[in-house]
């Protein structure tokens, strides 16, 4: 398709904004349901959160956290549309499909690794404190 064409499709209005966050919606669920990573992401963020109000972190602190899950969580979708669209465009195994896909999940372990140091900067002091 080319570039005129993929213009054309494109028309504004409510209905074109309403289903985008259907499409969002639905590639959401996609990798909640179809990738463990995801799950894990998730269950680590209800425990961010309950551990976050039973804290009383301060504003800084949640924003920080929240900015951490936003990445963790939006690098994974990024992840699985890499994966989707390698699997796609070359079914059979190739070596640099393989290096898309080991930088695309290497981008989520990143975030995942600085997430986990800030929660511990942020945490592991409250919860040594609760345990005096």
């Amino acid at each position: 398709m080319d570039l005129e064409s993929r213009d054309n499709r494109k028309k504004m209005g409510p209905k074109r904004l309403l289903n985008s966050f259907k499409y969002a919606i639905e590639g959401f669920f996609y990798t909640v349901k179809n990738e463990q990573n995801m799950v894990i992401h998730l269950l680590v963020t209800m425990i961010v959160i309950v551990g976050g109000i039973f804290f009383k972190i301060s504003l800084l602190e949640w924003l920080v956290c929240l900015l951490f899950i936003g990445l963790v969580i939006g690098t994974e979708l990024l992840n699985t549309a890499i994966e989707a669209a390698i699997d796609l465009t070359c079914p059979d195994k190739n070596s640099l499909a393989k290096v898309a896909k080991d930088t695309a999940a290497a981008a989520v372990m990143v975030f995942a690794l600085a997430a986990l140091i800030a929660g511990i900067i942020i945490f592991l002091p409250k919860i040594i404190e609760l345990l005096k």
